[in-house]
């Protein structure tokens, strides 16, 4: 791919804290179910997965919120954290109204040093053909951005075969066997640095990595078994690609996150982020957090809620507008048109 800048580069330059003439702004799951049209090539797919292993299917749905909404800057890649795992033999797929299962999750030590590493364009080749049909159908008027779920979220998923609450089986296994646990992650932070390394290859020009769940961990514990192997993959990585990193519920360690190497910090809607952008805000880019149920409120709350954002975020370079988690399906699509509307007169 091309090393021309995107026409509109506003988001490349805030994450290399440049200055820009109004805020970037991109939304988590832009191109999801909130979206009508979204719905639409869904069911014309057949499935989630059906949906992600088809690469035109995925450029069509990326393009949906970007002509829907001329304000967005960044356009992302169109597929799931669990892409991964699945590769490695999980077994993944869809159950509705409780997400993902996973048919062969991983128990023990055994089953751990058992795992394959994925080859990205053997197993993962559906992905990358995505990133391609995407970036050429972009015809270089957006950056796009690619991602991957942090080791700490994958195993996870991984060990508990499926969404949780009280993530029981995996801080057992933690406790009662961390050896296995690292062994499993050092495996996932292979397979990840691996597939981030072939989206870049196949022209994804920023990343971001979602550790969903870090903030599940213990003080002590998130650093060892989440950030640590998330510094890794960015280390792994060429240093002149911006990398992000959004550790849900992991406001109280901004500090050692912003020491991990990457290029920008995703902020949730919990973190006060006028404070954040005085602290470490003065070292890299930071990305958020506009609460997501905002966006179920009217648009007069809205257009206050998102500039109250702006505000706290001030004009110094380095900041990029987001939701502080991703776009729930309940929301209608006139709402995210209050959101970007309020960015770009900022």
């Amino acid at each position: 791919m091309s090393a021309q800048a995107p026409r509109n580069d506003r988001f490349l330059r805030a994450l290399r804290r440049e200055p820009v003439d109004r805020p970037p702004a991109w939304i988590m799951r832009q191109a999801g179910r909130y979206l009508p049209e979204y719905r639409a090539t869904r069911e014309k797919a057949g499935s989630f997965m059906a949906l992600c292993r088809n690469a035109e299917l995925c450029a069509e749905v990326v393009r949906q919120p970007l002509q829907r909404y001329p304000q967005l800057d960044a356009a992302i890649l169109f597929s799931d954290i669990l892409t991964v795992p699945d590769a490695m033999g999980l077994g993944l797929s869809f159950a509705a109204g409780e997400g993902p299962v996973f048919a062969h999750p991983v128990r023990s030590g055994a089953q751990i040093d058992a795992l394959p590493v994925p080859d990205p364009e053997v197993e993962l080749r559906y992905v990358m053909d995505a990133v391609r049909t995407i970036r050429a159908d972009l015809a270089n008027a957006l950056p796009l951005i690619g991602f991957a779920g942090s080791p700490w979220t994958i195993a996870c998923y991984m060990v508990e075969g499926r969404s949780t609450r009280d993530f029981h089986r995996i801080k057992a296994l933690r406790y009662t066997d961390p050896a296995a646990l690292h062994r499993l992650l050092a495996k996932i932070t292979q397979a990840t640095t691996a597939y981030l390394a072939a989206q870049l290859a196949a022209g994804a020009q920023a990343l971001m990595l979602f550790d969903s769940w870090g903030g599940v961990l213990s003080h002590a514990d998130f650093r060892e078994f989440s950030l640590d192997y998330g510094a890794q993959i960015r280390a792994a990585l060429p240093q002149d690609v911006p990398v992000i990193w959004f550790s849900k519920g992991g406001g109280q360690w901004l500090e050692a996150q912003a020491g991990a190497g990457f290029a920008a910090l995703g902020l949730d809607w919990t973190v006060d982020l006028a404070a954040a952008r005085a602290g470490v805000g003065q070292r890299l880019a930071l990305q958020g957090n506009l609460d997501p149920a905002a966006l179920l409120g009217s648009p007069e709350q809205l257009r206050a809620r998102t500039q109250a954002v702006l505000d706290a975020a001030g004009p110094a370079p380095g900041y990029i507008f987001n939701l502080g988690h991703g776009i729930t399906p309940d929301v209608g699509p006139e709402a995210l048109q209050v959101v970007l509307e309020t960015v770009a007169a900022a």
